[in-house]
């Protein structure tokens, strides 16, 4: 292990490894098949890429995200180690040319996207190198039972019989017992040995409260704890509402999504890891190999889709072992509108057989054709001509593409971006002076919150049906606004590419998949179920759910999460304030905030005695969300 000790102190700076690090990386070098579950922030890539640096030949990676392939070549780059990713949209004659300069480049790593070894070529071309460690990234994909299954992974266990003596090392930050079973038998690894470091993370306070005014209880918990924050929202609109929202409140803030230019991202990105900015607002799409040391807090203001996503976004907090927060904030409607608003995207098999029907009548594919053809495709165009939801729509796509019968470019964007260049007054004397532009000005304002602060992709179709008017009329006027130079107005010709990946056969396509189809949308459901488990619970350790979730068993409870504090003094006699809370619903009703304000008690304790009368029928709520006196 000296050599790999030189390696890590040579090229990474780090004077140690952690545990179990050292014993990976030794199971690895003996030539072992070996399986790491460390939680996020473990420090897996050090586990593939110093016994890469070890070993001769090159280490092929397999990953499914493009940002930490680019993010982690970037780095191996930076500290002169030869490395490339064939990530998706790059051309056959380009992948050729880099294939070659692993071949002959004296190249140290090879990182791929599953997808790439579903093109018999690229195997081939793979087969010729000299491969000498096999590192599966996010290996819990590869799993029907997993939060995030990608069938291209279960093309991965086939290297195997081209390097039968090569050892397969796979890692992933979340897998539940039976997950870990199956990502051994689908990777076809033999007797594997087993490093799973305890996904207990004991600096972090998981915390779940109720209540009515989340921007209120968000402005406490970033007042209270000024230091480095991530906040996660449920869609890019949300980001920017709420980054304005916290501005206009004092807080400096930036925001993340998908939906961003990539050079926009880098910026707000380095905004925050600067510490210029204390608030990261951002969808799920933030967060992957992000390793700032100082988050202090991490906030979900809607429930997570699973525990796994919830787990790894949450331990983004306290990487450097200090006290942090992992919070859900839950109104009293979020359970009951969340589970209705999940299940109703969850595209059922009529629906599904509906979507791949009209998809080949858009494209115009005949019966029996359309077997590796390729079109220009944008999803809003689409589900504007068959009134589909949109949501709905994108996951069954997503449920096709990922059982290989289509092929969806990364990212689905919008042709036209736009940004108001004049002020708000400015725009509201504009519309006074041209009525007939009042509707479709006021719809893409009430649409698009940041879109005086950034160039933002507008859905032209849905402004047009907000507005009652024509697609065609959105354009004319949005080229006169253009014109008058009160937008900036941009076409991009960057729509979404399908690719058919096998005749059409209607019937016979939908009929093999609705099997799995209805297991993956009954494991989501039951995901979920465990979401609202865990937020609704008020007698179980937070940090004790979640590890025994993952399996862990004999937990001791935290001490620190909300649960565990609720025991504490604080709340040792809740009847003196439940009793002042009866005396002023006497009054008439109020909200949670309006008692806490006039008790002058903690929002922790106040909920916790309203928690009390609820339970003794003492008191109930209304449809203003106001408490009141049975």
């Amino acid at each position: 292990m000296s050599e790999a000790l030189q390696i890590l102190q040579k090229y990474w700076k780090y004077d140690s490894f952690r545990v179990p690090q050292d014993a990976i990386i030794q199971s690895v070098l003996d030539g072992k098949d070996t399986f790491a579950l460390l939680p996020t922030g473990g420090g897996k890539s050090i586990c593939f890429q110093v016994p890469g640096m070890l070993l001769p030949g090159i280490c092929l990676v397999v990953s499914p995200l493009v940002a930490l392939m680019k993010d982690q070549v970037q780095n191996l780059q930076k500290r002169n180690i030869k490395a490339i990713a064939l990530t998706g949209g790059i051309a056959a004659d380009e992948v050729i040319d880099l294939l070659d300069n692993c071949q002959f480049g004296n190249y140290k790593f090879l990182y791929l996207s599953p997808e790439r070894l579903q093109s018999e070529w690229v195997v081939e071309r793979i087969k010729s190198l000299p491969i000498s460690l096999i590192a599966i990234d996010e290996a819990h994909c590869i799993s029907q039972w997993g939060h995030d299954f990608r069938p291209a992974y279960l093309k991965i266990a086939a290297l195997k019989e081209y390097y039968p003596k090569v050892p397969f090392l796979a890692l992933t930050a979340s897998a539940t017992k039976r997950v870990q079973e199956d990502i051994c038998v689908q990777l076809g690894l033999n007797n594997p040995v087993l490093f799973k470091k305890s996904f207990a993370r004991e600096n972090i306070a998981y915390m779940v409260f109720e209540t009515e005014d989340k921007l209120y209880r968000v402005q406490q918990i970033l007042a209270k704890n000024p230091e480095s924050s991530i906040i996660y929202v449920r869609n890019r609109k949300s980001c920017h509402e709420l980054a304005s929202q916290l501005t206009n409140l004092g807080f400096t803030t930036t925001f993340y999504h998908g939906g961003l230019p990539a050079k926009e991202k880098e910026q707000q990105m380095q905004r925050w890891l600067e510490n210029k900015a204390q608030v990261m607002i951002a969808t799920n799409a933030f967060g992957m190999g992000i390793d700032k040391p100082d988050v202090k807090t991490v906030i979900h203001t809607q429930l997570p889709d699973n525990l796994e996503n919830y787990y790894q976004e949450a331990g983004r907090a306290g990487r450097d072992g200090a006290k942090a927060f992992a919070v859900i904030l839950v109104a009293p409607s979020d359970i009951a509108s969340s589970k209705n608003q999940f299940i109703e995207v969850l595209p059922d098999k009529a629906f599904l057989k509906l979507v791949y029907l009209k998809l080949n009548n858009y494209f115009q594919v005949a019966y029996g054709e359309g077997f590796n053809e390729t079109f220009v495709f944008n999803l809003n165009r689409f589900c504007a001509q068959y009134q589909f939801p949109v949501l709905k729509t994108f996951n069954a796509l997503q449920f096709l593409d990922r059982q290989g019968v289509v092929s969806l470019s990364a990212n689905f964007s919008e042709k036209i971006t736009i940004q108001f260049l004049l002020d708000s007054k400015e725009i509201i004397r504009y519309i006074s002076l041209n009525r007939a532009h009042e509707d479709v000005i006021v719809s893409i304002l009430r649409n698009y919150p940041g879109i005086y602060d950034m160039e933002v992709g507008i859905n032209t179709s849905l402004i047009a049906r907000k507005a009652n008017v024509s697609e065609e009329k959105v354009h004319q006027i949005l080229t006169v606004l253009r014109d008058k130079e009160s937008i900036s107005y941009k076409s991009q010709a960057n729509d979404s590419q399908l690719t058919f990946n096998e005749a059409r056969e209607d019937d016979r396509v939908i009929n093999r998949l609705v099997t799995f189809l209805e297991k993956q949308n009954n494991l989501k459901i039951e995901q979920l179920d465990t979401v609202i488990a865990y937020v609704a619970d008020k007698k179980q350790c937070k940090s004790g759910f979640l590890l025994e979730y993952f399996g862990e068993t004999n937990v001791a409870d935290c001490g620190i999460c909300s649960v565990c504090m609720s025991k504490k003094e604080e709340y040792a006699n809740p009847g003196r304030i439940a009793e002042e809370i009866v005396g002023l619903l006497q009054s008439g009703p109020l909200t949670s905030r309006e008692i806490e304000n006039r008790l002058q008690v903690t929002p922790d304790a106040t909920i916790f005695a309203l928690q009390l009368l609820l339970e003794h029928n003492s008191i109930t709520i209304n449809k203003q969300n106001q408490y009141i006196l049975k």
